[in-house]
């Protein structure tokens, strides 16, 4: 029989429309039936699990695809790109008071109309600085998720150019449209684009830039949320931090929220018996990005070499592979 952990994945996964996660569930409780010697039921699972499969490939090729309602066109095709998320807070595993400053944003969003009533605006000027993979993007996606709106990527790459004043130009544009349409919009990477206007090995084109981004940042009163995010807050202008409402730090995670990932991660599998201080401590210093692939790395492990449960020996192992690809090579 399913475990309850299985049974409360299947239940969740067919609430939230999560197609994919409810068959990988019923596969995973077929399989937990066979372990215990049910190999008829496991091969019925399986059926009826390829049986749907079929059926839903069969009406999504009689459906047309949805058109989304906002995609960029003309020149923003290569500066924004456009994405829908479905990512909430909840997905997430976070500090206290960062889920707060995050969770206060969204409720100052909600009440613009009840803030404007009294002359105050919602923070909508977000900028996160912290550690690679410590949840900046994905908290950029959950705004957009939270809120129902469209999250427009900046594309960096078509963004800078050698070109004097064409930089500039591209940055009007994307102004323009943050007024013109409401999203939340992610410059990412953003160092490449903020960096210190003193800086030793600085161009004459990057200053131009940067005035021209601190200039259209302070007259931007759109309901859209500009969002930047830097792994190097310190090569950041000084002038930039008084242009965001808020600045949120990111941190990478402690033994609490490391422990936390593992349970989110890994809830449909068995883990009695793992000994978690010995997995926390051989997690110590990863990020949240290292932490999840570590979990999946994982549970492809359990399903693969169709052991019963998840061990401590797994997860020290998946984890000594993370830790190992940040160390520096030798020759």
């Amino acid at each position: 029989m399913a475990t309850a952990e299985q049974i409360k994945a299947l239940l969740k996964s067919y609430a939230e429309g999560d197609d994919e996660r409810f068959y990988a569930t019923a596969i995973q409780v077929a399989a937990h039936a066979a372990r215990q010697g049910h190999g008829r039921l496991a091969q019925e699972l399986r059926t009826i699990v390829d049986d749907a499969k079929v059926r839903a490939a069969c009406t999504a090729k009689r459906l047309s695809p949805p058109v989304p309602v906002v995609q960029p066109r003309g020149d923003l095709a290569g500066l924004l790109s456009a994405s829908y998320p479905k990512t909430q807070l909840v997905d997430m595993v976070l500090s206290d008071e960062l889920r707060r400053r995050l969770e206060r944003i969204l409720q100052e969003q909600r009440a613009q109309h009840k803030l404007s009533a009294y002359g105050l605006s919602a923070r909508r000027k977000i900028l996160l600085i912290g550690p690679p993979g410590t949840g900046k993007t994905m908290s950029a996606s959950a705004l957009a998720g939270e809120l129902h709106l469209p999250l427009f990527t900046i594309v960096l790459d078509g963004l800078i150019t050698k070109f004097m004043g064409e930089t500039a130009a591209k940055l009007r544009l994307i102004f323009e449209a943050i007024s013109q349409t409401r999203g939340v919009y992610l410059f990412d990477e953003f160092d490449a684009l903020g960096s210190e206007r003193a800086s030793g090995n600085d161009v004459g084109e990057i200053r131009r830039v940067l005035n021209s981004f601190l200039q259209f940042l302070e007259q931007d009163q759109s309901d859209s949320l500009i969002v930047a995010a830097t792994n190097h807050p310190k090569l950041l202008d000084r002038a930039l931090f008084r242009r965001f409402d808020d600045v949120i730090e990111f941190a990478l995670p402690d033994h609490e929220q490391i422990r936390a990932v593992f349970s989110h991660r890994l809830n449909l599998f068995d883990t009695c018996h793992v000994d978690w201080l010995k997995v926390v401590d051989a997690a110590h210093g990863l990020s949240y990005g290292d932490l999840t692939r570590a979990c999946e790395d994982g549970a492809k492990e359990v399903i693969l070499t169709d052991a019963s449960e998840v061990t401590t020996e797994i997860l020290e192992r998946v984890l000594a592979e993370r830790c190992a690809a940040h160390r520096p090579q030798t020759a």
